[in-house]
């Protein structure tokens, strides 16, 4: 039997791509199950599975098999909080992408985010969009979410999308890769995708002026394979023109070597380009992690524990911890601390959805 690529997950159905290309309506065998898994969907986008084709419109395929999974991105169910639901499976990275006002994305949400993908192994780019819409207040809080994930170890890109600022450097990072696109409602991650691929047109809507949030146009996770024309080569975010931000302004961005994702330079060679859009996350509830081992997840802490006085340091209140001495000299910053200690304290509570 063929094996294919699952594109979408739509309640009980999935469409599979083949690796001819053809796309299958299949559905799952009854009892297509991961042993030992309490999540909440058998399949994810992502999966690479063994399938029984489509025959007709009438008669979809059967999945039959799913493939071991390289990683996988999970977050706790809304409805059942002691399960997992698989957002997506066997990435090459995840881009989150937070803007600093309309909607504005709390420093909790992205750590709670970036922790998880650092438990699952799955390299993070935080995108922060919408940079040309911005006050002063907002710009300065622009340079410190800049400066605060640079420093933790992240690349940071920056991206007006609606003017194209910055979409040359993510088509760069997504080129030939197997990318999921995260973050609340109304961040832009339709208009981005636009604005690499038109074809695909995805539907945008304006954040609500009544409550500043984002209005829901993607309703489930989706693969979609771009049509990437050309190469594009990632740009130094120093070369950024943005409308109202001197360019002496703009963090100095250089990816940390440890972190950057280079692309191949071989165009003949490279793989399709796969992106995954996901709905709005309006919180992002932590699941399997236990709380001695999430300062593990924080770069910036894993790499100063070793100073500690005791192994077994929670970097709370114990005598002789580094991690607290490195708060205090400003070598870790405040608000990723505060995030560590919130999610440490929350991290056994019932609510899928502690927003910070």
């Amino acid at each position: 039997m063929p094996t294919g690529l699952v594109l979408r997950s739509t309640g009980s159905r999935y469409l599979v791509r083949a690796e001819d290309g053809l796309r299958h309506d299949c559905v799952a065998r009854g009892n297509l199950r991961i042993k030992g898994w309490s999540s909440t969907n058998p399949l994810a986008v992502g999966d690479r599975v063994t399938f029984e084709p489509q025959q007709d419109a009438e008669h979809p395929g059967t999945i039959t098999a799913l493939h071991d999974r390289k990683n996988y991105l999970v977050r706790r169910s809304v409805n059942l909080s002691h399960h997992k639901h698989v957002i997506a499976a066997n990435l090459d990275q995840a881009l989150l992408m937070a803007t600093i006002a309309r909607p504005r994305t709390s420093f909790g949400f992205i750590d709670r985010f970036l922790v998880t993908a650092e438990t699952y192994r799955v390299p993070a780019v935080v995108v922060v969009n919408k940079i040309d819409d911005l006050d002063a207040e907002e710009q300065e809080r622009l340079f410190e979410l800049v400066d605060t994930y640079q420093e933790a170890g992240y690349r940071v890109v920056m991206t007006a999308a609606l003017k194209g600022k910055g979409v040359q450097e993510v088509k760069a990072l997504l080129t030939g890769r197997v990318t999921l696109l995260a973050g609340h409602s109304g961040v832009g991650k339709s208009t981005i995708i636009n604005a690499i691929d038109p074809s695909l047109d995805l539907h945008t809507l304006e954040v609500s002026e009544a409550s500043g949030k984002g209005v829901h146009t993607t309703t489930h996770a989706e693969m979609h394979e771009l049509k990437v024309e050309g190469w594009a080569e990632a740009h130094d975010h120093r070369g950024l023109e943005v409308e109202g931000i001197p360019h002496s302004a703009i963090p100095n961005l250089q990816p940390s070597s440890t972190r950057d994702l280079q692309p191949s330079t071989s165009v003949n060679l490279r793989p399709p380009t796969f992106l995954i859009d996901t709905p709005g996350i309006k919180g992002f509830g932590l699941v399997d992690i236990e709380a001695k081992h999430i300062g593990d997840q924080f770069p910036e802490m894993f790499s100063r524990k070793s100073g500690c006085r005791f192994s077994d340091c929670m970097h709370k209140e114990e005598p002789g911890c580094a991690i607290r001495k490195s708060v205090e000299e400003g070598e870790i910053a405040e608000s990723r601390y505060r995030s560590y200690l919130d999610m440490v304290n929350g991290v056994d509570e019932e609510s899928p959805y502690r927003l910070d």
